[in-house]
């Protein structure tokens, strides 16, 4: 994610349950009044001691006793993959009250997974590559939670081509790219005829895709989700800010001076924090080489197949279902200047494009509909995807 002050993404260039058992024969069989009046006391009793001892659900910690049927750790109906404080903190403000999970392995900048009393849950895996995939292994690894029905939905900030949107957009993908698994020379010294200095490890120009030696190179995401997401985010009405209206009014074309709204492209991942229209224009070419032409490049940041590939080791004991993986990125930045700015000052002066703050709040915009509509339908969600 892109970040201010503390960034995350290289963007300037661089988100079949078990039964009940109440529905059991076993559960409708026939009682005597006084065992029903017994266990009536015992649930009146409990819900006296719920009651006095709901208003510290915020504060309790470390305990995972709402497990599921099978023995396992808590079931989440949703959890929401934060890369760094601000994301994660606009959820932690409107969807509480939380219980802090501790999780052996998360960051320690942020060793909790908080959730609520619907299900959903936030965790925040630190910046860059290495602290999200340590932190998914740590999570989806862990006998704290049942993650084998959860929705994934990643949500942070990132930095956004002009040409398919604009700061404070929030754009739901289809396709992650690795963008930092390329060769590369110095610009300086590449052949005239290539356009930078980037070509694909193994190949001989630019022009060819390169054999997927990594496995990481690309994954394509659930588009059954994806779809579902944007047809309930579409229409919201998104942040915007006098600073952000400014630094877009500067772009002599559109979208990128058109006011913020929600979209779908496709997302770059890299630790490089990067800025420029040769390279932006390499990001594009990568993207539709990487998807073969069905991808288009519109979000960079750092951490997306870093976070998708542990989950996908977690899937592959059984422990996740990959189908329910989501991607929101929100433009905090443009990847590349206006006519007339230098690739440096966009760099090296993203803040003052005044994206950071409506980036931030168009997560929560942008994602809270997909959240709320999984957690309070499950019934509809809970097999998968619904079909409306």
């Amino acid at each position: 994610m892109n970040v201010i002050a503390q960034s995350t993404s290289p963007h300037v260039s661089h988100s079949r349950h078990a039964h009940d058992s109440r529905d059991s024969p076993r559960s409708r069989r026939v009682r005597s009044p006084a065992r029903v009046i017994a266990r009536s006391l015992v649930a009146l009793a409990a819900t006296i001691a719920f009651g006095a001892c709901s208003s510290t659900f915020a504060q309790d910690s470390d305990d995972s006793s709402r497990g599921n049927s099978h023995g396992g750790g808590r079931d989440v109906k949703v959890m929401i993959i934060s890369m760094f404080g601000p994301e994660g903190q606009v959820w932690l403000d409107r969807l509480g009250p939380w219980k802090e999970i501790k999780v052996p392995g998360l960051s320690p900048d942020y060793p909790v997974v908080h959730c609520n009393r619907q299900d959903v849950c936030v965790m925040t895996t630190g910046m860059g590559h290495s602290n999200a995939s340590a932190s998914l292994m740590a999570l989806t690894f862990s006998d704290k939670f049942d993650l084998r029905h959860t929705y994934f939905m990643i949500a942070g900030i990132a930095g956004i081509d002009p040409m398919q949107g604009t700061i404070g957009s929030a754009a739901w993908a289809k396709y992650l790219v690795d963008f930092g698994i390329q060769w590369e020379i110095d610009a300086r010294e590449k052949p005239d005829s290539w356009p930078s200095g980037f070509l694909g490890i193994n190949t001989k120009s630019p022009t060819e895709k390169p054999p997927l030696d990594y496995r990481t190179e690309t994954f394509t995401l659930n588009p059954a989700l994806a779809d579902a997401a944007f047809a309930l985010s579409r229409n919201v009405a998104l942040m915007d800010s006098a600073d952000a209206q400014t630094a877009r009014a500067k772009y002599s074309y559109a979208p990128a001076n058109l006011p913020p709204k929600v979209i779908q492209c496709d997302t770059l991942a890299g630790d490089t924090w990067w800025s420029g229209k040769y390279i932006g224009e390499r990001a594009r070419v990568w993207t539709k080489q990487m998807t073969d032409n069905k991808g288009t490049y519109c979000t960079t940041q750092q951490e997306d197949n870093a976070t998708y590939e542990a989950l996908k080791r977690a899937a592959s004991t059984g422990r996740v279902d990959l189908d329910r993986v989501a991607a929101l990125r929100s433009g905090s930045d443009f990847d590349r200047p206006y006519d007339g700015q230098s690739a440096s000052d966009n760099l090296v002066n993203y803040a003052t494009q005044g994206g950071f703050a409506p980036a931030i709040e168009n997560l929560y915009r942008a994602g809270n509909p997909l959240v709320q509509d999984i957690a309070t339908h499950w019934g509809e969600w809970r097999e998968g995807v619904p079909t409306r």
